[in-house]
């Protein structure tokens, strides 16, 4: 097993990010979180993720204040993973990787899947 190296105390800014947010998982959970998605279960789901690392994932976002938690809007006992100001100020990250994939990841003829990204910019405004 490969054993991941810290980049927390790296000199550069990117470095940085990248060991806070830079494993797929993460990014796609923060994409998912963008998209209206709070519950343990529907993040599971929706990734196919296994729920080890999904609750690995979720433990370091919330740790590292991109994510807390708040008992759940339906009255129910489950909590859900809210996305915090500083979850939120990766919007233009989310966004720009999207864009990214878009030009340079699908053929020409290759449909897109449909994510709702771009319709929480427009929920956001007022």
């Amino acid at each position: 097993m490969v054993r991941r190296t810290s980049l927390n105390d790296a000199d550069c800014p990117v470095a940085r990010a990248l060991d806070a947010i830079g494993d797929w998982w993460s990014l796609l959970i923060i994409r998912d979180a963008f998209d209206g998605v709070t519950r343990f279960n529907e993040f599971q789901k929706g990734l196919g993720v296994s729920k080890g690392i999904l609750a690995t994932r979720l433990q370091n976002l919330t740790t590292l204040g991109i994510l807390e938690t708040a008992p759940a809007a339906d009255g129910s006992a489950y909590q859900e993973y809210i996305l915090t100001s500083k979850g939120r100020d990766l919007f233009p990250v989310v966004v720009g990787l999207r864009q990214w994939g878009e030009d340079y990841c699908f053929a020409a003829d290759e449909p897109l899947r449909a994510r709702g990204i771009r319709d929480w910019q427009a929920r956001r405004s007022p």
